[in-house]
């Protein structure tokens, strides 16, 4: 039996697609189910290059139909444009068979960003038929001392004299470094002071001055440290400069951070499969596994929560390819699906891990890998505390100043999002407006933990309005951290509930998943309650947000039910 929220290898079919994105998808599964359980964690343990699967994208076209926007695609070949909800959905199939797969793609991403932003148009060719070889990109931003602190940068460009430059300095942590057909570098210039003398510009990871010097991972993730040695950097290499190249570092990390979610998504489906078909089949002291009230209770968590981190994302993607100058909602969305849907990852494996305990550490498993992979996605492309930090700056405008807007429907389109790669001056966030967050919640009042919830939001935009945070604690990160997870739920609510709605979703699922956003609303409002610079009043506020979810064994029955339908539903051919 296959639960119809959930990815399923066996009956898995993009129908809402068009013809050749459902072809490519379906392609992919069957060549990961083909491989085997057995290969694909041998590759894993023994850390081999992913040349197989690689050659096989090469062959189908996969990453260049997906990843060539449309304007740069030849006339005769209609299928290839940026198709968020298409890349959504190939990032939770490789996150399903293994992270190595998906970074492998989102550091190809990346390495495109500063590329598809450039008015260059020699490097738009450039890229599009390496993409059409079967190429992989990289992305040149991070340095050992100064990790992604652009500011810094010691990859240093001195002019040439004949309009180019020579280009020497090092870059750490570059996914694909070691095979990139082209690597966007950034970097600055020895002539020019200050914003103006960024620049940005492809290398090639096969000329003789560019040096590869390690994997600094012990993984098939090939994240590796390069050095480019008097590197010749002609004007066709150049893609940005100035404030320009500031602005398509920060865009580049908007369109790839998206990703992390649904991979994410991917790793809890394959390891809930395994979990809950191996605590059921477990015999306790004469009982299954499951019949324990708190396993039950850990698993069904596990379950809701995976969920919500599908129903937010899905929604989240509809906001992303329906923005554009007069509509940048998606800067909120985007840090969201980063931060909160990849901690809900970490819980999601933590909640299944505390059920099947050493099970999870067995080399034979995908869990083992999954409890190790899972951990990776809060870290990348910024840290959980620079996204919170991001999204308090719309705190203000989403709870107190909703602005009107037109409905976004869901976005399955085949369009071209080509915004992404026109986002303009990574600056303004103060200005951007959101709807209103209420009529979401309003569209299911009566489902008694969304009532609930929407008790303690509503607290929140009081907060907001009246003891928000002071001068002082506004430079105290750790408070304003407390207040960002507070924040943070409210929206991650807000956006499932619109794809609640969308979607029909059963509303039992839906009460249980609000019955635990309850709780962790308590637990972070107890956590603000105890911070060393809170006030009396958000002391006395915080207290008085603690909220009980309201509950409901028949409606637990019925969660259980589905949860324990999944035993047995899915296992991987060896």
């Amino acid at each position: 039996m296959s639960d119809p929220l959930l990815f399923h290898p066996h009956t898995y079919d993009p129908a809402h697609f068009d013809p050749e994105t459902r072809r490519l998808l379906r392609a992919t599964v069957d060549w990961f189910e083909a491989r085997g359980k057995r290969r694909i964690i041998e590759d894993y343990r023994t850390r081999a290059w992913l040349a197989d699967f690689l050659a096989f994208s090469a062959k189908e076209g996969l990453f260049a139909t997906f990843l060539t926007p449309a304007a740069a695609a030849g006339e005769d070949e209609p299928d290839k444009r940026w198709d968020t909800a298409r890349i959504a959905a190939l990032n939770e199939i490789f996150g399903f068979y293994g992270l190595d797969y998906w970074y492998a793609w989102q550091v190809t991403i990346l390495g495109l960003g500063p590329v598809w932003q450039s008015d260059n148009a020699a490097a738009h060719e450039r890229a599009a038929q390496l993409l059409s070889e079967g190429e992989v990109f990289a992305f040149g931003l991070s340095e050992k001392t100064h990790g992604a602190d652009i500011y810094s940068t010691d990859m240093l460009l001195e002019p040439d004299g004949d309009g180019g430059f020579r280009a020497s300095g090092s870059k750490y942590y570059i996914g694909n470094g070691n095979a990139a057909g082209l690597v966007s570098v950034f970097g600055r210039r020895t002539d020019v002071e200050g914003p103006d003398g960024y620049v940005f510009f492809a290398a090639d990871s096969r000329h003789p001055a560019y040096r590869l010097v390690k994997n600094v991972v012990d993984s098939s993730k090939y994240v590796s440290e390069f050095r480019l040695e008097d590197y010749p950097v002609a004007t066709e290499d150049v893609l940005h400069t100035g404030r320009a190249a500031f602005d398509a570092a920060l865009n580049t990390v908007n369109v790839g951070k998206f990703n992390l979610c649904t991979a994410s998504i991917g790793i809890c489906e394959h390891a809930m499969y395994e979990a809950v078909t191996h605590a059921h089949n477990r015999i306790l002291y004469g009982r299954p596994v499951t019949a324990f009230p708190h396993v039950r209770r850990e698993l069904a968590d596990a379950y809701v929560r995976l969920v919500g981190m599908k129903l937010f994302s899905d929604r989240a993607v509809d906001y992303f390819r329906s923005a554009g100058p007069d509509d940048r909602r998606y800067l909120l969305f985007n840090p969201m699906t980063k931060m909160k849907v990849t901690t809900e990852g970490e819980k999601v494996i933590d909640l299944m891990w505390d059920v099947i305990a050493a099970k999870g550490f067995e080399k034979d498993n995908y869990f083992a890998q999954a409890a190790v992979e899972i951990r990776g996605l809060p870290k990348l492309e910024g840290t959980v505390h620079v996204n919170l930090a991001l999204i308090l700056k719309f705190m203000r405008n989403h709870l107190l100043e909703p602005a009107e807007y037109a409905p976004v429907p869901t976005r399955l389109d085949a369009a071209d999002d080509d915004f992404l790669f026109r986002q303009g001056p990574a600056r303004g966030l103060g200005s951007v407006r959101f709807h209103d967050w209420r009529p979401a919640y309003d569209a299911y009042a009566a489902v008694p933990n969304v009532a609930r919830f929407r008790e303690q939001a509503d607290a929140l935009a009081e907060f907001a309005a009246t003891i928000a945070p002071d001068e002082a604690q506004g430079r105290d990160l750790d408070f304003l951290l407390a207040v960002g997870q507070l924040f943070a739920l409210v929206v991650h609510g807000q956006l499932i509930l619109e794809q609640a709605r969308l979607t029909d979703l059963d509303e039992s699922v839906l009460d249980e998943l609000f019955s635990v956003l309850v709780r962790d609303f308590s637990q972070h409002a107890v956590e603000l309650h105890g911070k060393d610079s809170s006030t009396p009043e958000q002391q006395t506020w915080a207290l008085a947000s603690v909220r009980r979810p309201v509950i409901d064994e028949a409606r637990s029955a019925r969660v259980w039910s589905r949860v324990e339908a999944l035993a047995g539903a899915y296992e991987m051919a060896q």
